[in-house]
């Protein structure tokens, strides 16, 4: 039996070192202003690219022009972060390990969005970037302030500017 829960115990461990932590992913930390440890950091921020870019590439199937606008500007400005984390991680400056494909949350996402055609495209697509530029700057405000690593601090201070713009115009044209 102990030698069970040991095994157990072990494998938890070791699952957890690949996961988010759990006050991360239940919102604990970002209630209480609490910055995200780096890995958790790295892994929301480039799985938050991924999104972007791949939800707006579909836009840029879908949308009408003020969303493909939208969706151009997004594309290219993921793709500069990612480069960045990516060349962060590259370097040896920061450890982790970065999102490269959708994450299933996201996955889903991009799977019912896919699904719609025209107006609602464009509104669900719209509702889509609202939410995730709204975690975005949360997770890269609470990581530039009190983050761990002074590389990747950054990296978060420099890029929270762009995402609060984008948040902003999501916004904007979630009223429209």
């Amino acid at each position: 039996m102990k030698k069970i829960a040991l095994t157990v115990a072990a494998m938890m461990t070791a699952t957890a070192a690949f996961a988010q932590s759990a006050t991360e992913s239940t919102g604990v930390n970002s209630a209480l202003g609490v910055a995200p440890k780096t890995e958790d950091f790295i892994m929301q921020a480039s799985a938050s690219d991924v999104f972007e870019i791949e939800s707006s590439k579909l836009a840029m199937q879908k949308g009408d022009d003020a969303v493909k606008k939208f969706a151009t500007q997004m594309i290219a400005d993921h793709e500069k972060t990612t480069a960045e984390l990516t060349a962060l991680l590259n370097s040896g400056k920061v450890q982790g390990k970065a999102e490269t494909t959708l994450i299933d949350d996201h996955k889903e996402n991009v799977e019912e969005l896919a699904k719609l055609l025209g107006a609602e495209f464009n509104e669900e697509y719209i509702d889509d970037q609202v939410e995730a530029h709204e975690d975005a700057v949360d997770l890269f405000k609470r990581y530039a302030e009190e983050g761990e690593n002074a590389d990747l601090k950054a990296f978060a201070a420099k890029h929270l500017p762009a995402l609060e713009h984008h948040y902003k115009m999501a916004q904007d044209m979630d009223k429209d």
